[in-house]
Parts: C-alpha cells; structure tokens; sequence
C-alpha cells in the first residue's frame, strides 16, 4: 500500500457483500445495490455458482461488465471456501490441501478477471484443526496456504487478506496482532490482513478506534468489513460506527468499506438499505479536512 496525495471520500467506497440480497440474479442484486447508493459489490463466490471452480474467466469478465453497466465495481471476493465442500488450507492430508490451494488460485486469477482488488479470507471451517491435529499443525498448514495465496496475489497486483475471526468460530487466527504477524514475516506485497468489526469487537481487548490507530500505521492492513457485533448491520445493534469511521478517516484510509451483516432484519434487501443509510449519515457527520498523510486500501 502507497501513499497518495489524495483521498476519495469514504462516502463514495461503500460496498455491499453481494450474498445479502441472494438468491436473486446477479443483475437484479446490481441493480439494487446501485439505486440504494452503493458504489461496488463484494462477492462471494459461491453466489455465482454452485462450484466456484467453474467459473471461467471470460464469465468472471462478465459478471464485471454486468456491474459496470450499473454503474458499479466488483470490489473483491470474500467467503472464498464454501463450496466446494471438502476443502481445508489447514487439513492434514496433501491431497486435501493441493486440490484446495487449486481452488484458491483459480479464485484469485477470477478475482482479478473481475477488476477487483482484494480477497479475504475468512472461511474459518476451513482453516479449523481436523480430528486429532494440533493448533499448532493447522496454523502452520493455514499460513503455508496464505503465503502461497499472497505470492500469487501479488502477481496480478491484489490483496490477499487474512482475516482474523472470532473465537467462536475459529481458534486459528482471531486478532489482528496474530494475522500481522504472519503478514510481517513472509514480507510479501501480496498477504495483507483487515479488519472486520463484528470478530474485531467480540475478540480484541482495545476498543476498535484504538486498534485501528494502532495498526494502520504499519501497512499491514487492507481492508475494512462493518457489521455489529451482534451480526447486523450497521445500526443495527448496540456498536457505534461514528468512533470507528473518524479513525479510518484520521488514518487516511482510502479503500472500501463493505458491509457484511450475517444476520438479515427485517431481509436482505431491507438490510441492506439500513446499512448504507446509517453509514451515510455518519460519514456525512465527519469534519472534511482530510489528513495530511494518506494511507491508500486496495483500489
């Protein structure tokens, strides 16, 4: 991540996990996305097939165009191992991990045929011990897997983000200490991590403006998810968003800000509207001055 001498206005990086509004066609999710105000969708793979690994990359390129033609970006992809059942970066047999990491590097060759900028990677059933491994076993398998991903990811220009979950559903990787040190020893252009405020405030001890003024200096972190900690939307429960984004402001982030709620009330469409409408009001509510030194997300 570079510098640069000027911040779009966070305003205009909302972006919207695209599983929210599933099952409809891709189409129909663009088109409400883009009349609710959202300039870019994150999506997750297996919304747009049953198998990821068959999507092609001229159908990757026209999932792009389908979005531009609503005047929006394909962001990134995230929710990178639901499907195909089976796969694991942490599991014990080779087999297991090749065919996974096969999975894995077809999703960033997509991601960039998608003119996005980053993946994350959460998926914690699949980077969890197996049966009888050790903690210490799947980490290491898992962090073999995010070089690997990072090195390819660097390749084409990409973040590859490592996101820290909750304890609740992982026990690898759940602060951003733990996916920044990973990141600051493989030393790769590639393998970022990121923050998403749901795992981030069930998990970390230091409130989250506190976190991010604490790590984002060091360029380790690509990318920012919203949701409250009870798996709404934002404004949709007891966390306050305002703290948060003044941070993100005071630290020049520039990159998106996807909302990602998991729990939908009163449904998708309806939550998605109350996210980028709470989010709007609070960005509209920070002062304008921009910080003297920006520090730039992925585009």
């Amino acid at each position: 991540m570079s510098p640069t001498i000027a911040m779009t206005p966070m305003i205009e990086r909302l972006a919207l996990c695209n599983e929210v509004l599933a099952p409809w066609p891709f189409e129909h999710q663009c088109a409400y996305a883009a009349a609710l105000g959202y300039r870019g969708l994150e999506v997750a793979p297996y919304t747009l097939a049953d198998d990821p690994a068959t999507i092609t990359e001229p159908q990757a390129r026209a999932f792009a165009a389908i979005a531009r033609d609503h005047g929006l970006v394909i962001t990134g992809l995230h929710w990178l191992l639901v499907a195909p059942k089976g796969l694991a970066i942490s599991h014990p047999d080779a087999a297991v991990r090749a065919r996974t990491l096969a999975v894995l590097d077809h999703l960033v060759d997509l991601c960039a045929a998608m003119g996005g900028r980053y993946l994350v990677h959460g998926s914690p059933a699949q980077r969890n011990p197996q049966p009888g491994q050790t903690h210490a076993d799947a980490l290491a398998r898992a962090t073999e897997a995010w070089v690997h991903c990072g090195e390819r990811a660097g390749k084409l220009g990409l973040a590859y983000c490592i996101e820290p979950l909750s304890r609740d559903q992982t026990s690898v990787v759940n602060t951003v200490a733990e996916a920044a040190a990973i990141v600051q020893a493989a030393a790769l252009p590639g393998l970022s991590t990121m923050l998403d405020t749901c795992s981030a405030g069930r998990t970390e001890v230091e409130p989250l403006p506190a976190l991010i003024d604490r790590w984002w200096p060091s360029g380790h972190l690509a990318h920012v998810q919203l949701n409250d900690r009870n798996r709404r939307a934002p404004g949709q429960g007891d966390d306050r968003f305002g703290p948060v984004l003044a941070a993100l402001q005071r630290q020049g982030y520039a990159g998106w800000l996807a909302m990602e709620p998991f729990e939908y009330l009163p449904d998708g469409p309806g939550c998605a509207a109350r996210a980028i409408g709470h989010v709007q009001g609070l960005l509209e509510a920070l002062p304008e001055e921009p910080p003297e030194a920006l520090r730039e997300g992925p585009r």
